[in-house]
């Protein structure tokens, strides 16, 4: 069961479709130029570990299986893609079935689970927190400010089934506004000069920290809202759930 289930109904705000999972990567960096190679052809893509410790690349967001296999047959004719797996929105916090070795990808679906049943602000935290120490080059070479870190909070929401708008400003125009004393796991804290100038954003994961990806091609980091530059940037946090 996804984080979806619990989707509030807001603007901006969807539930995700299908999408198309390809690779398995023990180099973080094949990973990435596959990514980019996607990018750059206008597929918004991205990239994150499993628990095995390979990557793989995920992209789009199709109305139903038949469609999501369209678009990925395209995509090995045009031999931008290999072998591929249709990653469900129904399952994506399913248990990972076990399953023998095969060449092909399989389901990635994180098979760790929050403390709190049907906490889904919970299962985006840890999800968040699974791409900790991964390096990440959001956007390709056209990523605009504060884009690396919006496309990051963008990547978690999506492997939790859900869509949000691509910008940091997008996503603090939407969702409910939740006071700082009031952070629950899988909240977004946004960061800036104003509320006019949201130029960084991060996922809550609880006593006071946050995952955020920093700047480009640094590290997905876990900082806390306390720290100094932070603490004097923070402008507010939404909820989607």
């Amino acid at each position: 069961m996804g984080c979806a289930t619990q989707l509030k109904s807001q603007r901006g705000i969807s539930r995700l479709g299908y999408s198309i999972q390809v690779g398995a990567f023990s180099d973080v960096k094949n990973a990435e130029r596959l990514t980019v190679k996607l990018q750059s052809r206008g597929i918004e893509a991205f990239y994150f570990r499993k628990d095995s410790g390979v990557y793989v690349v995920r992209f789009g967001d199709y109305r139903g299986r038949v469609e999501a296999k369209k678009g990925a047959e395209k995509l090995v004719a045009e031999k931008l893609i290999e072998s591929y797996f249709i990653a469900s929105p129904d399952a994506v916090f399913s248990k990972a079935q076990k399953v023998e070795p095969s060449r092909k990808p399989v389901d990635s679906t994180p098979s760790r689970k929050s403390t709190a049943s049907g906490d889904m602000g919970g299962i985006a935290a840890r999800t968040a927190e699974r791409f900790v120490g991964i390096p990440y080059r959001w956007g390709g070479d056209n990523v605009v400010e504060g884009m690396d870190c919006s496309g990051f909070v963008r990547a978690v929401y999506n492997l939790c089934g859900v869509s949000i708008p691509r910008t940091s400003a997008e996503q603090f125009r939407t969702g409910e506004s939740i006071a700082r004393d009031n952070l629950k796991d899988g909240d977004l804290v946004f960061f800036g000069s104003s509320a006019e100038k949201i130029n960084h954003v991060g996922i809550y994961v609880g006593n006071g920290r946050f995952v955020h990806a920093p700047r480009r091609g640094d590290e997905i980091k876990v900082s806390a809202l306390d720290d100094n530059y932070f603490s004097t940037r923070f402008i507010g946090a939404k909820r989607y759930f």
